[in-house]
């Protein structure tokens, strides 16, 4: 067959002996949780469509401000498909965003950071952050009304941070203002250094969990102590149950990106004034909506210096949870860990339906 003789070939030229042997051995836990397991893959499955439909877009768009809008506007509507594939990549980079957030929170819950994972942790939290990045970068690459404003309002909520806060503010911008220069500098960011930062992180991100395998929750641990875990090999049964999750995620954004094409809207224009209700994207309306009911003082501070660094300790506790979290690296339960991990959820689900929902109360 021909499929032999390729894997003949390939093998008197390289060694495959390793990743057979890897292919043989890999077997995934079974236990209650295991549906948790196919977020991360599905993640990296809308990683890899962002990677494909952005270089597709790349080859019309033109990274200044007398020519993004228009470059844009020209694969909408002049570029075959080119209106799909723009959708495409927007829809994929929210439900990438998304499925992120689940991953991430399921791995919190079941405190799966724990002993000898940390290390997964980290590099998972460091994507996260990455991956926001590249959503708070992109948005302002089409160049319109909504994605300026947003830069704008985004970018002086970074320059509240003490200290290197003006710093921060003129790195993004490439100046005190947004203008064409700031949108060449986020177009280069958000196709060179973050796909480069995300390639090196990822790698590792997928050694450590190759070589710590799949977590199984300290719960189940407990309860099936002494007695032989169940699991499933990798190849195929694991495999395919992966596979039909991502078939069910294309089949989902493909049916998005038809119904539902990503609007273009009005091209910005830097005198005009900043349209009434003015919102970021959703993953960051809960940090927004926080900003909003902070008091202008607190004290004798300044109330949105206070709510910036918040998030920035919020960050770092994320970051650092495997080393906070004694107790589970013990290996004994962490209600309070836990529960703080719930808060968390809530808090962020509670502020972001407020920041879409509350001002139709009003």
């Amino acid at each position: 067959m021909m499929g032999d003789r390729i894997t003949a070939w390939l093998e008197e030229r390289i060694d495959l002996s390793a990743l057979k042997h890897l292919i043989q051995k890999k077997v995934i836990p079974v236990h209650r949780h295991t549906v948790w397991y196919y977020v991360g893959g599905m993640t990296l499955f809308l990683f890899g469509i962002q990677v494909a439909t952005g270089i597709l877009l790349t080859l019309y768009y033109r990274p200044s401000s007398e020519e993004a809008y228009e470059s844009v506007q020209f694969i909408v509507t002049e570029v075959q498909f080119g209106w799909l594939v723009r959708s495409i990549h927007s829809w994929s980079a929210n439900l990438m965003v998304l499925t992120m957030m689940i991953h991430m929170f399921s791995v919190y819950l079941t405190q799966a950071y724990r002993k000898p994972r940390e290390l997964t942790w980290v590099t998972g939290i460091l994507l996260f952050g990455i991956v926001l990045f590249f959503g708070f970068s992109g948005y302002l690459l089409p160049w319109n009304v909504l994605s300026y404003f947003a830069t704008k309002v985004g970018t002086e909520v970074t320059g509240q941070l003490p200290i290197v806060g003006h710093f921060l503010v003129r790195l993004l911008r490439a100046g005190d203002e947004v203008s064409g220069a700031t949108l060449s500098r986020f177009f280069g960011i958000h196709i060179a250094i973050l796909p480069a930062l995300t390639t090196l992180i990822l790698a590792l991100h997928l050694l450590l969990v190759q070589k710590q395998g799949m977590s199984v929750p300290a719960t189940v641990e407990r309860a099936q102590a002494g007695q032989p875990l169940r699991t499933m090999p990798f190849v195929p049964n694991f495999l395919l149950r992966d596979l039909f999750g991502w078939f069910a995620a294309l089949g989902l954004l493909a049916a998005l990106a038809a119904m539902y094409p990503w609007e273009l809207g009005q091209k910005a224009d830097p005198f005009a004034p900043a349209p009434a209700g003015i919102r970021p994207e959703w993953y960051f309306v809960f940090m927004f909506q926080s900003l909003k009911y902070i008091p202008a003082k607190v004290g004798p501070f300044d109330g949105e210096v206070l709510g910036v660094l918040g998030y920035s300790l919020g960050g770092l506790f994320l970051l650092l949870v495997p080393f906070l979290d004694k107790r589970t690296a013990r290996g004994e339960p962490s209600p309070l860990f836990r529960w703080i991990g719930i808060g968390i959820i809530a808090y962020i689900v509670i502020l972001t339906a407020l920041g879409y929902f509350a001002p139709a109360f009003k």
